[in-house]
């Protein structure tokens, strides 16, 4: 006769890490083609960073450094800040970021399975609120650039901010997409005039599209794999697209359409990558629904009404406070019981 447990062969959580890992090189390689090398000194910081801070703190801690070192959570966080900054971020901005992440977000609230925020999201929002005017330093695309950098060149600019005599500074950064699009319709500007811009491009932002439809085949793997479920990525998108869509129905002249917020800013590795993370995230089916559209309509209202373009990193961190709440009023019922 069988006996239970009947679910053998579980994923250990260094696999699920892995993969997760494997579903964003699609995502870093477009990066890498659109904007340059640059990221890849970000991520080689940011994996350095946190794996020396988790290390440093488990032994503070007194706990085994290893196993935990071998699970592959802090490289994720470390990955996923990175991408989430500007690709020519200064190094140290990297790793004030992910010490804060991995430091105060993570190991100091017991770490992985205890912590109740997402420790990327919080370290992005750190920087974000504490070094703005550095947070909105975008480079513009190769493909734009006045004067394209070098991989050299972006190095000593990450390390030294220096760049070549006959280059400025402003020369190779320009605002974001949802950045240009909240500054000029704040300045009485229709979005149909506002997006023949050059860095906008069919759907979003001019080379930005081929970044969030590789992150986009990144997610479609993890959810082949059964890392992630439908619920999440499903229902994040939907909600920013229902409540974009019904905006643009209103006012098409001073709200973008839904395929704009989908391809623009960091939707889709939200979507499939950060509010996926099950420690921070609800744990019932119909949870996972209500976690997500929340996210979804709180990033909306903070990109068109916030003060920040993009509001994916302060959605994410808000719905993280309600975890709890959404978990207790969510539990399916228990067979036998009324």
């Amino acid at each position: 006769m069988n006996r239970s447990p009947y679910i053998t062969d579980a994923p250990t959580v260094s696999t699920i890490m892995f993969k997760v890992l494997l579903a964003l090189v699609p995502g870093i390689a477009a990066y890498v083609w659109i904007y340059g090398g640059g990221i890849l000194v970000s991520l080689t910081l940011a994996t350095l960073t946190a794996l020396t801070a988790e290390a440093v703190l488990l032994k503070i801690r007194q706990r085994p450094v290893k196993p935990y070192l071998m699970d592959m959570s802090a490289v994720v966080t470390a990955w996923l800040l990175a991408l989430a900054l500007p690709p020519l971020a200064p190094w140290w901005l990297v790793i004030v970021g992910t010490f804060f992440a991995i430091v105060i977000a993570k190991q100091l609230y017991g770490g992985l399975g205890y912590n109740p925020f997402n420790p990327a999201m919080v370290g992005y929002a750190v920087l974000l609120i504490s070094f703005p005017l550095i947070m909105t330093k975008w480079p513009a695309p190769l493909l734009l650039a006045e004067h394209p950098l070098s991989f050299m060149d972006q190095l000593n600019f990450i390390f030294a901010q220096a760049l070549p005599t006959d280059i400025k500074v402003d020369a190779i950064t320009s605002a974001t997409p949802l950045d240009y699009l909240k500054t000029q319709l704040m300045l009485k500007h229709e979005v149909a005039s506002i997006t023949q811009a050059p860095i906008f491009g069919v759907l979003g932002a001019k080379g930005g599209e081929l970044v969030t439809g590789a992150y986009l085949l990144g997610g479609l793997y993890l959810l082949q794999q059964r890392i992630i479920s439908w619920h999440l990525p499903t229902v994040f998108l939907a909600a920013l697209a229902a409540i974009s869509f019904a905006f643009y129905a209103i006012d098409p002249s001073h709200f973008a359409n839904p395929l704009f917020h989908l391809m623009s800013g960091a939707s889709m590795l939200c979507a499939f990558f950060i509010i996926t993370d099950p420690v921070s995230g609800p744990t019932t089916p119909k949870g996972k629904i209500y976690f997500a559209a929340g996210v979804g309509v709180l990033t909306y209202l903070i990109r068109v009404y916030g003060g920040y373009p993009d509001g994916v990193a302060f959605a994410v961190l808000l719905m993280n406070m309600c975890v709890p709440l959404i978990d207790a009023l969510t539990q399916p019922r228990v067979f036998g019981h009324q």
